[in-house]
């Protein structure tokens, strides 16, 4: 596959998750499933001429404090003479001891990346051509998220499988029913980010994410209707304000939909995609305490 090639060719038999175009760097998102030998990571993008650096981090969580454990730092370097890649692992706050590996000339062109995970050890091909493999030096199973930092314009992020006949349930992690109740006992403040996980149930019609007052009353949902592949806003009195977006929500794919609050309103992220804002009065937004979910999804993860 070439540089300049999208990832919408790939047969469907390989996707785990859905595909990520031009998400804003720095980007972390989740690797459904975690990653285990047999998963690949495609990262598709352009190098800026005057990039100093960037960096791609198979993390074993996300949080900002403490710092999670990084067991594969990938780490191109371009503002020396000499242009190399740097790896390494971080484990209980320390670095190991790193690898070096030299002559990665891509400042200022396009390139496609594949991390191929294997038993023991990952493979690293750049634009077709195998550059290095890092032997790991914590588990696998304990990588559940992808960063990506630095000075790099992704284009897009695919998360696939290598042998697309490799079916399992160790590619789903457990989930939950719907509806679900989340409580938002302070409401919601400028700043604040609701993140919603799940699972796009086979044969699917609708799925509604509404967010309630004291009184039960929704000033605000998001509704997705599968049978005319359409997403929108619903106000509390029914009225429908269609997202102009493509509809990314497949039968059998996660999901992963963001609503950061800010004043006044709340804005629209769905698969690292951001997608608009809608007007909500900042005090109903202080007055809400319930996020309810429904349709015909399946429930991994509500944050708050």
């Amino acid at each position: 596959m070439s540089p300049g090639e999208k990832l919408d060719p790939i047969p469907d038999s390989f996707i785990l998750q859905p595909p990520v175009f031009h998400p804003v760097v720095p980007y972390v998102t989740t690797i459904f499933g975690g990653l285990h030998a047999g998963k690949m990571v495609m990262l598709q993008g352009v190098v800026p001429l005057d990039a100093h650096r960037f960096q791609v981090d198979f993390q074993c969580g996300c949080s900002l404090c403490p710092r999670p454990d990084i067991a594969f730092h990938f780490n191109p370097r371009f503002h020396t003479t000499k242009p190399h890649v740097i790896c390494n692992t971080l484990h209980g706050g320390r670095w190991q001891r790193e690898a070096r590996w030299p002559h990665l000339a891509l400042r200022g062109s396009s390139f496609l990346i594949l991390f191929l995970f294997g038993n023991e050890e990952v493979k690293v091909s750049v634009n077709g051509q195998h550059f290095l493999h890092f032997r790991y030096r914590l588990p696998l199973s304990h990588v559940d998220t992808l960063g990506i930092f630095g000075d790099i314009l992704v284009e897009a992020v695919g998360f696939l499988n290598i042998n697309p006949f490799v079916e399992g349930s160790r590619e789903y992690p457990a989930g939950h029913e719907v509806p679900c109740s989340h409580a938002l006992p302070q409401g919601l403040w400028p700043g604040q980010v609701i993140i919603v996980r799940a699972l796009v149930l086979q044969e699917p019609k609708h799925f509604t994410l509404s967010l309630r007052d004291q009184a039960s009353r929704a000033p605000v949902s998001l509704r997705a209707s599968f049978t005319d592949r359409t997403l929108a806003w619903i106000s509390p009195w029914g009225q429908k304000k269609l997202i102009s977006a493509p509809f990314l929500f497949y039968p059998q794919r996660f999901f992963e939909v963001l609503l950061l609050c800010q004043e006044g309103g709340l804005k629209l992220a769905l698969n690292g995609q951001g997608l608009g804002a809608t007007s909500v009065n900042q005090q109903a937004l202080e007055q809400l305490r319930e996020l309810r979910i429904s349709g015909s999804v399946q429930l991994y993860c509500v944050h708050s």
